[in-house]
């Protein structure tokens, strides 16, 4: 792997980033103990894996042509004891504790001169659990190539990927560096179509934008702190309300974070707004089969019905909005904002970005977003994972950010806070087990919702 050109949306998030406003991934991956299994093992197999894998060794550079541009190059002083290092936990609680330091760690911008990726060993006793925080740079990966580069740390991956190419083939195709003729008509067809695209996204932008811009809990100026909660659903729960109410699992968990909203705005004693919050759904652009680095991202825009009492009603709110947002497509919008920033000169992005950084909030309040993750079990030294919470950054201006995934039965549910404008983030996340236990209920016994008060 040599040198490669960040592509105009990765250059996007590498110039949004300022101390205050981290632009990283992140993933807080829980493990059970294993006998025989200490920290100091775990750690070196960290470290043995996370040096395996090519696009953990490449750093960012300036490059003369484009102009304003730069470039993924390999560190020739590559050394993975800076990057994966571990942190022991005081006795009590190990999961409240592991989460208050994933919380403080995620505050720590990565280092600009080196590989952006952090991993953290999160534990100390032998015999206990531990916790591994992947912390990648936007610009190196959305959500859904950041678990394909994450995944290379668990056996099941780090074993498939250690086995022999067959003789007399490769993994991947030869091929000259020299496109066929037709692929290069192909490509200028392609590119004036998203031109096209791109034109329309930025009238979509200017009609969405908002200007009577309002202080919320969700857009308050930003402390440059973090902190993270986490919540647990039942995803065999999730399934029967989805048969029976109709419409993906998605709009129900984005049902359920109106409804948490709700409740926890009501129990701050506030009043939901005239206008319901505003939330930004990451939609992946991916095709199967394509690179590993970088990002292909467009987004949906979706009020969220924070303001309607019923649970039912919230659902079906979520559901037909989502339903015309993928009537539209995903690069249709002022959601498809992304789509604009990979038509932009690399010189806009590295001038241009703390004015696209600050009109985030006129857009969208808060982002929710979903990861999926590989449905097999997995491990580390053969410690099981028993739970991985994905973590979203902030945007600048805007204090919360939802993530989820599913696995081994859960939907893990990772929040993302500023830490002074949501000090109070766990109260969140209890309202989303709430939520989601009474909207379980309401579907299991057919019963018409209540209207709680709200004070």
């Amino acid at each position: 792997m040599g040198t490669e050109l960040l592509a105009p949306l990765d250059l996007a998030f590498w110039h949004l980033e300022s101390d205050a406003h981290p632009m990283h991934l992140g993933a807080l991956a829980v493990f059970a103990p294993a006998p025989g299994v200490t920290p100091p093992h775990i750690l070196d197999l960290l470290r043995t894996r996370a040096a395996a894998i090519p696009r953990l060794r490449m750093c960012v550079r300036d490059v003369l042509l484009p102009v304003g541009g730069a470039a993924w190059t390999v560190d020739k002083d590559f050394d993975v004891h800076r990057h994966v290092r571990r942190v022991a936990v005081e006795d009590g609680d190990f999961m409240a504790e592991a989460t208050r330091l994933a919380g403080e760690l995620m505050e720590q911008p990565l280092g600009r001169g080196l590989p952006p990726w952090q991993m953290y060993l999160i534990g100390g006793a032998d015999d206990g659990p531990f916790a591994v925080l992947v912390k990648l740079h936007h610009a190196l990966a959305d959500g859904m190539r950041a678990v394909a580069i994450g995944a290379g740390i668990f056996d099941e991956i780090a074993a498939a990927a250690a086995r022999p190419t067959p003789r007399g083939r490769s993994a991947v195709p030869p091929r000259s560096w020299l496109p066929d003729p037709r692929e290069m008509a192909g490509m200028a067809l392609g590119r004036i179509g998203e031109v096209g695209r791109a034109l329309g996204v930025g009238a979509s932008v200017v009609r969405a934008g908002r200007l009577d811009l309002r202080s919320t809990a969700f857009t308050a100026p930003s402390s440059g702190t973090r902190r993270l909660a986490t919540a647990d659903l039942d995803a065999t729960a999730l399934q029967r309300i989805r048969r029976a109410e109709g419409g993906t699992a998605n709009d129900i968990l984005l049902a359920v974070v109106a409804g948490a909203l709700r409740r926890w705005m009501a129990g701050r004693g506030e009043v939901p707004a005239a206008t319901d919050p505003r939330a930004l759904v990451p939609v992946s652009r991916r095709r199967p089969g394509g690179a590993v680095s970088g990002n292909r991202l467009s987004a949906y825009l979706l009020d969220l019905p924070v303001g309607a009492a019923d649970p039912r009603e919230r659902l079906r709110t979520v559901r037909a909005a989502m339903d015309r947002n993928k009537a539209a497509g995903p690069l249709k919008g002022a959601g498809a904002v992304a789509v604009l920033a990979d038509q932009l000169h690399p010189l806009a992005h590295r001038f241009g970005a703390p004015l696209a950084a600050n009109a985030a909030r006129m857009l969208f309040d808060l982002l929710v977003t979903s990861v999926p993750l590989p449905r097999s079990a997995l491990s580390l030294g053969g410690c099981p994972l028993s739970a991985l919470y994905p973590m979203a950054p902030l945007a600048r201006g805007q204090s919360l950010a939802v993530a989820l995934s599913t696995y081994g039965g859960r939907v893990h549910v990772g929040l993302v806070a500023d830490g002074k404008a949501l000090p109070d983030l766990h109260r969140l996340a209890e309202a989303v087990q709430e939520e989601f236990e009474e909207l379980r209920e309401l579907v299991a016994g057919g019963r018409v919702a209540t209207p709680e008060p709200v004070a």
